[in-house]
């Protein structure tokens, strides 16, 4: 093979790119290579160089761009059970974000993103439940959700016995609400505040239903007695007292009145629809009978006793059942929904009498004559009652 044929296959070319011939006589063989090899090495070098450089400048921008991700995706939060107390309100409609920001707002969580993640992992979302919930302040986030729970409520338990009358039912919300009695006294006067039916007359005494109820820290007094109306325009449903009323032929007003009585007179459930049966024969009695019910007049009075006296039989008041015929002109107390029962639903029989005959023992007889009655007297005298 010539020098020729020798460049060509080494590729040695001229400035031209032409295939340069080796001048004959040349000693130096070798040489050509030995610089190609030089070059070769010194071309890649450079990249090299350019190579480590470049992966240097990615990975520490993929460096500072993982600490920047995981910030964006790992929000702040505090760690442990907190400090301090705070009261948190969950009003209606809100949802699982609202709340987040609210907390965040008060210190609660150290960010609104911490805790919709946390009640999102607990898969709790959507059972947040409207009340105020006692909390602290720098409170994990997982903390937080796990007290904002249903049993965690700050609730006021109230419970209104049978028979109360409104005189007695403020005091006992306000005592148990801590709300001074007179913002009660005051939202009872406002009776347009209250969906009181039309028979009440605007009358609040009868219709504020005896119940337990559970009312929150921000409560009003008005919004509680609204409550026990609203309670109580249920149960009238629930008996049908407006058609139970006029197939008594009495009006729903006229069956609160009676049902009032029944509870203010009943020593027992039992007794009550045989109570409300000497009621409604003595309406019914030609000539009609007066009511004579000693709790009619100590409503007038505003007393409790249970017989009245003499002197006190003589007040002309209208709720004086001795001195006028017919039922007094409302309510006098607040019946539960045993009295309205009996009151829709009175016992048969011919009683025009009762008398407890053991007051310490909630023993009530009945009778049917003026002689019957006199014996029932006598006995009640006996067991220390009927003012003997």
């Amino acid at each position: 093979m010539n020098d020729l044929d020798l460049n060509t296959l080494l590729g040695a070319e001229d400035d031209e790119g032409r295939a340069r011939r080796r001048p004959r006589g040349s000693g130096k063989r070798g040489g050509g290579r030995r610089r190609r090899r030089r070059r070769n090495r010194g071309g890649f070098i450079a990249p090299l160089l350019a190579f480590v450089v470049l992966a240097g400048i990615i990975g520490g921008g993929g460096y500072y761009g993982y600490l920047w991700l995981s910030d964006a995706l790992v929000p702040d939060d505090f760690t442990g059970q907190g400090t301090g107390e705070v009261i948190v309100e969950i009003k209606d409609g809100q949802n699982a974000s609202d709340v987040a920001v609210e907390l965040e707002r008060l210190g609660v969580v150290a960010s609104a993103r911490a805790f919709t993640n946390a009640i999102g992992n607990a898969n709790k979302s959507g059972s947040l439940v409207p009340g105020s919930y006692k909390l602290r302040k720098k409170m994990s986030a997982a903390q937080a959700v796990s007290m904002l729970i249903p049993a965690n409520r700050l609730l006021a338990k109230v419970t209104i016995p049978e028979g109360l009358r409104l005189s007695q039912t403020l005091p006992a919300l306000a005592k148990a609400t801590g709300k001074p009695a007179k913002e009660f006294t005051a939202a009872a006067k406002n009776v347009g505040e209250f969906d009181l039916p039309s028979y009440a007359k605007n009358k609040l005494e009868g219709y504020a239903f005896p119940a337990t109820y559970e009312f929150q820290p921000k409560t009003t007094p008005t919004e509680m007695l609204a409550t026990m109306v609203k309670r109580f325009n249920q149960t009238a449903e629930d008996m049908d007292l407006e058609g139970g009323a006029k197939a008594l032929g009495h009006t729903p007003h006229e069956i609160m009145i009676i049902a009032s009585i029944v509870q203010a007179e009943a020593g027992r459930p039992e007794d009550m629809p045989k109570i409300a049966r000497v009621i409604y024969n003595r309406l019914e009695r030609k000539p009609q009978m007066k009511l004579a019910m000693d709790s009619t007049v100590m409503y007038a009075l505003g007393k409790f006793r249970t017989y009245a006296t003499h002197a006190e039989l003589l007040t002309k008041s209208r709720y004086n059942t001795y001195m006028y015929e017919g039922l007094p002109p409302g309510p006098i107390g607040n019946p539960g929904d045993h009295a309205i029962e009996a009151a829709l639903n009175p016992a048969k029989g011919p009683w025009l009498y009762f008398v407890a005959t053991d007051p310490k023992g909630n023993v009530t007889k009945f009778a049917t004559t003026e002689a019957e009655r006199q014996a029932l007297l006598a006995e009640c005298t006996k067991n220390g009652g009927c003012g003997g």
